[in-house]
């Protein structure tokens, strides 16, 4: 955590700025090794150009937050008392200046934006969600690590599904039991909602599972990630339960040669855009191009969703240690929805596919 915290006071001098105050769930870990989920309280650091950085949490929470590593200034705060005003004290105690803060600006809202602008007079704010993207996308070794073991229990997750599928069980029945076994092995947080979607159900690329029941003949969809020492996975497969259709075969050959056309160019220096674009050519030659509607994949990290996105647009380029998802569909009405999801690591010469369940039609 030091590194980054000295790569973050770096940019502060670089650009004149006092401290950053940084205030997502996701960017106080990263800075500070602690994750919370404060609700409605503040938790935020406060980085000054030079000198020790300080945590702001609830006070019922400072005990983690030591177990978790922060060796450095806590002020842990009641609920009956200001955290800002807390803060602006101490910083006033200890002669640091705060006129100038880099803030999350797509994550502080405008009522706390008010709320610091109250305390801390003649404030001025730059936006540094940019350079925190930056340094992000590049995956330290321990990351690197914490990512493989997210995607070896999603893995483990999908086998779990698998186990599960039978005639007349419904979509909430499967999400259950996979909860239920990850439950077991201490993962207490998924990456998102996991999805289940059976039949036509899934067909929407963000269904909603429910009680539809699993019948012969269907495809099953099934969409999940866990959430290990704070760093997400996600994965898609899709699976057939008895024998499909003919379309339905076609249909999920066309996205896996679109997953597999799009994991050959992964190497460092290749375009994002170059990836969606080649993927998006083999569904459009098979002649579903109408039915791929989303991007072909998003960074991964911390959050399930980060920088970069992996679109026809994006002009940013793959570097060593980026991880990303690859995850092309097809979805057709009435008839099916294929999607084949891998986390991705782009090594020095070309990748590493983090999630290994078999991509093949599975049969059950």
């Amino acid at each position: 955590m030091k590194e980054k915290i000295e790569q973050i006071q770096q940019y502060l001098s670089d650009h004149s700025l006092d401290a950053a105050f940084l205030t997502s769930t996701e960017n106080v870990c990263y800075t500070t090794g602690f994750r919370s989920n404060p609700h409605e309280r503040w938790l935020a650091v406060f980085i000054p150009a030079t000198g020790e950085s300080t945590l702001i949490c609830p006070g019922m929470e400072e005990a983690e937050a030591r177990h978790a590593g922060w060796e450095h200034h806590i002020i842990g705060y009641s609920d009956t008392e200001n955290p800002i005003q807390l803060l602006h004290t101490y910083l006033q105690g200890q002669n640091i200046q705060a006129a100038s803060l880099a803030v999350e600006t797509g994550h502080l809202t405008l009522e706390r934006l008010h709320l610091l602008e109250e305390v801390f007079d003649t404030l001025k704010v730059h936006s540094i969600d940019q350079e925190l993207n930056n340094l992000r996308v590049i995956k330290s070794s321990r990351e690197t690590d914490l990512l493989r073991k997210a995607a070896k229990l999603a893995d483990f997750a999908i086998e779990t599904a698998c186990s599960e599928l039978a005639e007349g069980k419904t979509e909430l029945e499967i999400l259950a039991a996979i909860e239920f076994a990850l439950k077991r092995k201490g993962i207490t947080e998924m990456s998102f909602s996991t999805m289940v979607l059976t039949g036509k159900n899934a067909a929407s690329p963000h269904g909603t599972p429910g009680l539809n029941k699993i019948k012969k003949g269907d495809l099953v969809l099934f969409d999940l990630g866990v959430v290990y020492q704070g760093y997400c996975s996600d994965i898609t497969r899709t699976v057939a339960f008895g024998e499909p259709s003919k379309e339905q075969i076609k249909i999920y050959e066309a996205v896996l040669a679109a997953e597999l056309k799009a994991l050959e160019m992964v190497k460092p220096g290749v375009k994002a855009s170059e990836l969606d674009m080649a993927a998006r050519k083999v569904i459009e030659e098979a002649g579903y191009g109408d039915f791929f509607p989303h991007r072909l994949g998003h960074g991964l990290g911390l959050n399930v969703h980060e920088y970069p996105s992996i679109t026809s647009d994006s002009d940013f380029i793959l570097k060593e240690g980026m991880t990303f998802t690859i995850e092309p569909g097809i979805y057709v009405p009435s008839v099916a929805g294929v999607r084949i999801e891998d986390d991705v690591l782009v090594t020095k010469t070309g990748y590493e596919t983090l999630t290994k369940f078999p991509k093949t039609l599975q049969y059950y």
